[in-house]
């Protein structure tokens, strides 16, 4: 056997276990969604059965009727656009300022906020709330995303990949004229593209999974977020897998789809700042 032969086969074996790998991964969500389509005597049926001959609309219809999720979908949309929004703009300009900002205590405050990622975040729940409360932002879009405007997490992510920046990109730009903001947001935001679209992934992911902090400040029903409006449905149809399958499908899947066009921004992102710190 050949040098040759011997890698190609070397290469199918990997792919095969691979794609062996993914469709483990990916089987449950698959065998969920086809039982989102099938009625109760099909989904309780012995040997189960990936496709039936009766698969069927009536869960997704019935799920829409039961809760408002069209309601709940356009909250969660708006709720997840002004988190990773704010999180762009906040860690941005941060991360700009620690990088290329000479002042005293940077370094302090850097570790401060690289610190703050050690913080449960159910440790500061109840003073969220209570602050919430007090300033009356229960039920609106203010209270379910004020505390999630910005995050150490996301100013490490973009201070990380402002330092694969060569300064003298920046010592020629000042020495052009250019400022500190036309700079940012002429020449270094758009640089960091991978990173931005990575922590839009990642805020856009973790805002969209969100459950108990739209459950303590949303009274309202059509102030709910999708996470919210599928646990009221669980409960109300504990005993009907379908129903109950068919919401988290509604809910799964939009996340899903965002992940897999994202994903590629997401490595590089990820790995645009590895190599300085």
């Amino acid at each position: 056997m050949n040098v040759k032969t011997k890698k190609r086969m070397l290469e199918t074996l990997s792919f095969a276990l691979k794609l062996l790998a993914g469709l483990v991964v990916v089987f449950p969500l698959i065998y969920g969604l086809c039982l989102s389509f099938m009625g109760m005597a099909d989904i309780m049926a012995n040997p189960p059965v990936l496709i039936s001959e009766n698969m069927t609309l009536a869960n997704y219809e019935y799920a829409l009727r039961r809760v408002p999720m069209l309601t709940y979908f356009k909250n969660t949309l708006i709720v997840c656009f002004i988190e990773v929004a704010a999180q762009i703009l906040t860690s941005s300009l941060a991360a700009y300022a620690f990088t290329f900002f000479e002042f005293k205590g940077r370094k302090f405050l850097f570790a401060a906020v690289t610190a703050s990622l050690m913080i449960p975040y159910e440790s500061t729940l109840i003073c969220n709330y209570l602050t919430i409360c007090n300033m009356r932002l229960t039920d609106t879009y203010l209270g379910l995303t004020l505390p999630f405007l910005a995050s150490g997490m996301s100013i490490f992510l973009m201070r990380q990949f402002y330092l694969t920046l060569p300064m003298e990109l920046k010592e020629a730009a000042t020495i052009d004229g250019c400022g500190d903001m036309r700079f940012l947001f002429n020449i270094a935001f758009p640089l960091s593209l991978p990173a931005t679209c990575s922590l839009a992934l990642y805020r856009f992911i973790d805002a969209y999974n969100q459950y108990f902090w739209p459950l303590l400040v949303t009274n309202r029903d059509d102030m709910r977020t999708l996470q919210i409006g599928t646990g009221i449905l669980k409960d109300a149809e504990a005993a009907n897998y379908g129903i109950v399958l068919a919401a988290a499908m509604i809910v799964i899947v939009p996340a899903v789809l965002f992940f897999i066009v994202g994903q590629k921004w997401l490595i590089k992102g990820m790995l645009a700042g590895a190599v300085k710190g």
